[in-house]
């Protein structure tokens, strides 16, 4: 049974899973990609994620958003937006200009008028930056972001890959000039990449911030489809060159790999469920990002979404070097 939790501070309820959806319109086409967005909703998925970077651009030479994820997104909504909770997020390239990245005044009030356009909705729930912009300063940051909230584009603002410090200094910002914050957050997580929980879970739960958890599965290798750092199965991530999946490619992964699943085997789950379970069963964790390429990602996650894990067998996972 779906599980609902608050996000941050707010009154809005999530989905404890989150439909993410970076292979739409880039691995799979718009047909795929309805039937995946329809089984999540009728299986009481209410959060979904997306971004104007998310699209065919991100396999070009020059990696930029074409928002083809968006797109349909917002055909495939219709009927249905008052059903969901959706997020996309900005700062990543959309063109070659000087100014067609980061967190400016002048990209961010571009790019959701765009993102509104192609969600086909007047108002987008969460709006999050992509990533945290050294080179613009936060006030501009945030009074745009607080603009958008005050206009009612925007209902909630969030942020992505941001340290602890930095959300810190943020909300600081937003305290001194009456602006709105930052309701959550968005990091990778999961068992074979754990430096979160030193500085930046804590730091959410003392402050309730929400937590979405990306990679949960750790970019496919918490699945056990690869057997080892060559093994590119066809239609996996590594087969269609995703790079982002290389840095997990080590031979201690795999030996982790190896002794996750075993004990996955002992309580009759696939890894994919024993990894899912193990970042939901994290205190500050809010909700866990699952992005679906087919229509078993959804079905085999949601009998993973509320499985309770006992001290016992997180002190077990612990242990495991």
């Amino acid at each position: 049974m779906m599980e609902y939790k608050k996000l941050g501070q707010t009154g809005l309820e999530v989905s404890s899973l989150c439909l993410g959806t970076m292979a739409f319109g880039r691995w799979i086409d718009e047909s795929a990609s309805k039937v995946i967005l329809e089984t999540a909703l009728d299986h009481g998925i209410n959060f979904i994620d997306t971004a104007n970077f998310y699209g065919k651009g991100q396999d070009e030479e020059f990696k930029y958003g074409t928002g083809e994820s968006e797109e349909i997104i917002g055909r495939a909504l219709k009927g249905r937006r008052e059903d969901v909770v959706l997020a996309t997020k900005v700062g990543l390239p959309t063109g070659r200009g000087r100014n067609d990245r980061g967190h400016s005044r002048v990209h961010i009030i571009r790019e959701v008028e765009r993102s509104l356009r192609r969600l086909q909705t007047d108002y987008i729930d969460l709006y999050q930056l992509h990533y945290f912009d050294p080179n613009t300063p936060m006030e501009e940051t945030l009074s745009a972001l607080n603009d958008l909230v005050r206009q009612g584009k925007v209902r909630y603002i969030g942020c992505s890959n941001y340290a602890a410090w930095q959300i810190a200094k943020a909300q600081g910002i937003s305290e001194r000039l009456n602006m709105e914050k930052f309701v959550s957050v968005q990091s990778e997580y999961n068992l074979l990449s754990r430096g979160i929980e030193k500085e930046l879970l804590p730091f959410c739960e003392s402050e309730k911030v929400g937590v979405m958890i990306y990679s949960p599965m750790a970019r496919g290798v918490l699945s056990g489809k690869y057997k080892n750092r060559s093994d590119a199965p066809p239609e996996s991530r590594k087969a269609r060159g995703e790079e982002l999946i290389k840095k997990y490619f080590t031979d201690e992964n795999f030996k982790l790999v190896e002794q996750y699943q075993d004990l996955a085997q002992q309580y009759e789950v696939n890894l994919s469920q024993f990894s899912l379970a193990w970042v939901l069963s994290q205190s500050a964790v809010t909700s866990a990002i699952i992005g679906a390429s087919k229509v078993h990602h959804v079905t085999d996650a949601l009998k993973a979404a509320d499985w309770k894990w006992s001290k016992e067998l997180i002190e077990r996972v612990n242990k495991i070097k």
